[in-house]
């Protein structure tokens, strides 16, 4: 941190901070060392412990499903495999009740976003001090290690999901379809234009709420654990441990949320009017 003994709006501006990766202005590329350095590299910076987490637990997940795949029996399933089969089959039996396409992506997709966002949402019950300290022993300035608290990491998502909608949409409904629907509802086509100002507004808004939707449950959570932190020891035990306990009812619910969200977009593009 900037200081031993630092302020409470510098440790809180400390723990929101990204380690950011990009060009500085004059010239040259480095590690930002503080968040004015940050914000003047611009658009293109890269916020390296976002990728970094979301990639590790991606990772994790791949490799935790594909070695209980491996090692299933029939008989006598470790709980590590009975935990994984429970996931498999409650969202299997999400899609199969959220879509009526015909489509084997959805499937897949829906259980790679959910387990995936309930890893990087479960990174919010680490002890805030404990893995930013871990970094600045290595001479790291910044690390925050939950990934849904970055905007460009949820918005990264959800417009994956929408690329997929409306690739989707052109592929079953055709151009002329897909333009139709955005055109001729819900007045016909008489009022084309004002029909398209509505339908296009709510298309344009999918993936932002689906986005930011993760975003503000996971930032606000990540934030009260910031402030319990500031608090003297006993009132931190106090709070912080039925915080953590309800916090992970949101961590679930908003994983749930956005696989939801996404199997049901997936089933509007397979839909015809």
């Amino acid at each position: 941190m900037a200081s031993d003994n630092p302020s409470v709006p510098e440790y809180i501006g400390h723990h929101l901070q990204n380690l950011v990766y990009g060009k500085f202005p004059e010239g040259g590329w480095g590690f930002a060392h503080s968040a004015a350095e940050a914000k003047s590299m611009g658009f293109w910076a890269i916020h390296v412990d976002t990728i970094g987490w979301s990639l590790g637990l991606g990772f994790l997940f791949l490799f935790l499903f594909r070695s209980i795949a491996k090692r299933a029996v029939a008989r006598e399933p470790s709980g590590l495999q009975n935990a994984v089969e429970m996931i498999v089959e409650f969202v299997d039996q999400s899609v199969k009740d959220g879509f009526h396409g015909a489509n084997r992506l959805v499937a897949p997709m829906a259980l790679t976003i959910f387990v995936w966002v309930l890893l990087m949402n479960t990174m919010d019950l680490v002890p805030v001090d404990l893995i930013p300290w871990l970094a600045s022993q290595l001479g790291i300035h910044y690390m925050k290690v939950v990934p849904t608290t970055d905007p460009n990491a949820t918005l990264g998502l959800s417009i994956s999901v929408f690329i997929l909608m409306i690739i989707f949409s052109l592929k079953v409904k055709g151009v002329g379809g897909f333009v139709g629907e955005l055109t001729l509802q819900p007045f016909g086509k008489w009022l084309i234009p004002f029909n398209f100002i509505l339908e296009g507004v709510g298309l344009i808004a999918k993936p932002i709420s689906l986005g930011l939707r993760l975003y503000g449950n996971l930032f606000a959570g990540e934030l009260i654990f910031i402030m319990i932190a500031l608090m003297p020891f006993y009132l931190q035990f106090l709070l912080s441990v039925p915080w953590a306990i309800f916090h992970i009812l949101v961590i679930v619910l908003q994983a749930y949320i956005f696989m939801m969200l996404t199997i049901v977009y997936m089933n509007m593009a397979h839909e015809a009017h």
